[in-house]
């Protein structure tokens, strides 16, 4: 007697729920209002949040991994893109062939990342210290990560910060200052290791 795979085996079942979050995160973009460009890929569910009068802009080629298994390095958490204020017209804005991987980005002013940025598992990217009610927190500070920026996994981008074109962030560090281009930063506090020998 041949061998029959049953109806719903284990892989259409996968294929299914991946193709059910993926048309989950679309209709997320499209009722947050979210400019998305042309052949991203989200694997696992990512989280959106856009205040009114603020903007969430995604360049093409861009991956998204949010799932647990999606990233072998481990993913702890889901990608969140989020605009938190409208006094300052909040903007995020993403370059082409970008990769972010249990990413949190979070912006009451404005962050721009360019273009071949990576972004390793469970990183962060604000431009705030959130509470602004509260009178120990200061002013969001704009936050720009130039072209071929490779943050490691577990980095932290703190406000009023700018790295440089190629530059390497080592894993777990917390960057508070600028990194200037081509060089391989790491610590906390982020301080320059060593020029960049390879330039991508």
């Amino acid at each position: 007697m041949k061998y029959r795979n049953p109806p719903f085996s284990l892989y259409i079942i996968k294929r299914r729920i991946k193709l059910f979050v993926g048309l989950w995160n679309r209709i997320s973009i499209l009722w947050w209002g979210i400019k998305l460009g042309k052949n991203s890929l989200f694997i696992g569910r990512c989280y959106f949040h856009r205040f009114p009068n603020t903007s969430i802009t995604i360049g093409n080629h861009c991956r998204f991994l949010s799932g647990k298994n999606a990233n072998l390095i481990g993913i702890n958490r889901p990608c969140s893109l989020s605009t938190l204020n409208s006094n300052y017209q909040a903007k995020i804005l993403i370059g082409n062939h970008c990769g972010f991987s249990g990413t949190v980005i979070g912006a009451f002013r404005h962050i721009k990342i360019g273009n071949n940025v990576r972004c390793g598992a469970n990183t962060l990217i604000t431009d705030s210290d959130w509470h602004l009610d509260d009178n120990r927190s200061g002013d969001p500070k704009p936050v720009f990560i130039k072209n071929n920026v490779w943050l490691g996994e577990g980095v932290k981008v703190l406000k009023g910060v700018t790295i440089g074109e190629n530059s390497v962030i080592g894993a777990g560090s917390v960057v508070v200052k600028d990194i200037p281009a081509n060089v391989v930063a790491a610590g906390n506090p982020c301080k320059i290791i060593k020029p960049l020998t390879r330039i991508p």
